[in-house]
């Protein structure tokens, strides 16, 4: 009996020892990043050419050193005595990369010599930063002064009376999540989600509504938006007003 326990236990600790996959604090081919990977060895060349760097960012270099001083200690990380962090400006990097492009979390990493999750980490907190950071200024919170310049501004600027906002929807491209069925298939046969927005006479957003299902409406995504609930189903925009030339006074639109 004694040698069968004996046995079984060493079956049980090799089993053990073979579930227990090596792992790594960071890949060999991840730790030539400083070497290789495409923020040191691309981007600083991009810096000399302002044309490629507006085409690789999507942005002008004032406009990226504009925003990566405002988000230096919103995306900062503290060194250990186990590793440095990546910098604000290569998290900056990877992450406007990573909206410029659309390409894949993994196809970002490989190209910065980066892990897969770290890029999915960084997209996550800087996009989170840069709204937060952006928004109170660029997309505050609208009030009656606001629709009032709006519709003064279409008034003068295109001759339309009465008007506050345009709005439209875009179907953006995505890989299918599982168990969706068919909820984010759209009428243009791909899958998508449904960027919904409202924009002033100048083209800048105003209200946004971003993640319906792409298999919905414009009409039907802006029903069931936030804007849609708080501005047209619960008090109107502005005080209807009679257009130039009448006496009735019409709804704004």
């Amino acid at each position: 009996m004694s040698s069968d326990s004996d046995v079984e236990e060493l079956l049980l600790l090799y089993a053990l020892s073979r579930s227990q996959r090596k792992r790594v604090w960071v890949h060999d081919i991840n730790q030539k990043r400083k070497d290789l990977g495409e923020y040191h060895r691309l981007c600083r060349e991009l810096a000399s050419h302002e044309d490629r760097f507006f085409t690789y960012f999507r942005m002008s270099q004032d406009l990226f050193e504009e925003l990566h001083e405002l988000l230096i200690p919103k995306i900062s990380k503290c060194t250990t005595n186990w590793r440095t962090p990546i910098s604000t400006r290569e998290r900056l990097v990877i992450c406007l990369r990573y909206l410029a492009t659309g390409d894949s979390h993994q196809t970002i990493a490989f190209s910065f010599r980066v892990g897969r999750s770290t890029v999915g980490g960084i997209v996550k907190e800087v996009c989170t930063e840069i709204w937060n950071t952006l928004q109170p200024e660029y997309m505050p919170s609208l009030t009656e002064e606001t629709w009032k310049q709006s519709k003064k501004g279409y008034r003068e600027t295109w001759n339309f009376p009465n008007c506050v906002g345009s709005i439209d929807g875009k179907h953006v491209s995505i890989k299918c999540p599982k168990n969706s069925g068919s909820e984010y298939f759209c009428y243009k046969k791909f899958f998508s989600v449904v960027l919904l927005a409202i924009v002033d006479p100048y083209y800048k957003f105003t209200v946004i509504d971003v993640g319906s299902y792409g298999r919905h409406s414009d009409s039907g995504i802006f029903e069931n938006s936030i804007f849609y609930r708080q501005y047209i189903h619960g008090k109107s925009l502005l005080p209807d007003k009679p257009l130039p030339g009448t006496e009735d006074p019409v709804p704004h639109v």
